[in-house]
């Protein structure tokens, strides 16, 4: 599993596009960004609150009115990251996330040893975190618009 942003050489994806207007987009640009499904799954909650239009297997459009919300979903789930000390603590927050389950099943099955890690991957998914709140600072500094693409 990758815990990162990627490059469109990878499917089983969410591609995050900022390259359209308000009715379109090119659809696996160069530009984009990508973060694997169960990666993303960690953080569609904060999608979901942000725009209750949002929609996994389609194109999601986060506007002017929702991009700023989305920034704030997406800065109180890093506040909440950063508050994780322990694995109980770490356990316990994915599990409370819907197929969050599914991200630790993926955890187990590529490292076998992940809960010595744990570390590592709250770091990752960190990063991921402040790429994605990045993402909403480059469309509300460039009035863009952000498109979410479920592959």
């Amino acid at each position: 599993m990758r815990i990162e942003l990627f490059d469109s050489d990878y499917l089983n994806i969410v591609e995050l596009n900022t390259t359209g207007d308000d009715e379109n987009y090119v659809k696996g640009d160069s530009e984009s960004k990508f973060v694997e499904g169960e990666v993303f799954n960690i953080f569609t909650c904060c999608f979901e609150n942000a725009n209750k239009l949002y929609e996994f297997f389609g194109a999601t459009k986060y506007n002017v009115r929702k991009i700023v919300p989305l920034k704030n979903e997406l800065t109180k789930n890093l506040e909440n990251f950063e508050k994780i000390n322990t694995l109980e603590l770490f356990k316990d927050y994915i599990d409370h996330i819907f197929l969050g389950t599914d991200f630790i099943e993926e955890l187990a099955i590529e490292d076998h040893n992940w809960e010595a890690n744990w570390k590592v991957y709250l770091e990752k998914l960190i990063k991921v975190n402040k790429g994605l709140i990045e993402l909403t600072d480059k469309c509300i500094e460039e009035q863009r618009i952000l498109w979410v693409i479920g592959y």
